[in-house]
């Protein structure tokens, strides 16, 4: 079974919309933060970048899987279509993958070096 062709202008379409809800919440939140869109793989990406961003992360990226949640309704009561969005705020997910990147790597080494199993912490599918 061949793959579907990825469409670029839906997942742009997406963004635009995600992009004009995350506007619209830092606004009455009161927040500063830039937004940047951009197509990565199969899926819409949006970042939001500024100084004091932290609130909207929460404690281990808990609010930012809410604010992520939240706007992927939104695309959907938009666009009739589920979306698997990702959502950035503060570089937070971009920080978290080189780490989680990090401790694979490690991990495999440890593994390949003792041949013994070794358990990670639980994670987001992220």
């Amino acid at each position: 079974m061949a793959e579907a062709p990825i469409d670029i202008e839906a997942l742009e379409n997406e963004g635009d919309i995600a992009a004009d809800y995350i506007e619209g919440l830092l606004d009455i939140a009161d927040f500063d933060g830039d937004i940047d869109m951009d197509v990565e793989g199969d899926r819409a990406m949006v970042s939001v970048v500024g100084a004091t961003l932290d609130e909207l992360i929460g404690e281990e990226g808990e609010v930012l899987e809410a604010l992520q949640e939240l706007t992927r309704l939104a695309v959907h009561r938009a666009t009739g279509e589920r979306s698997r969005l990702m959502l950035d705020i503060g570089g937070y997910r971009e920080g978290r993958r080189k780490e989680l990147f990090q401790v694979g790597a490690e991990t495999a080494q440890k593994v390949k070096e003792t041949g013994e199993a070794y358990e990670l912490e639980p994670m987001t599918p992220f």
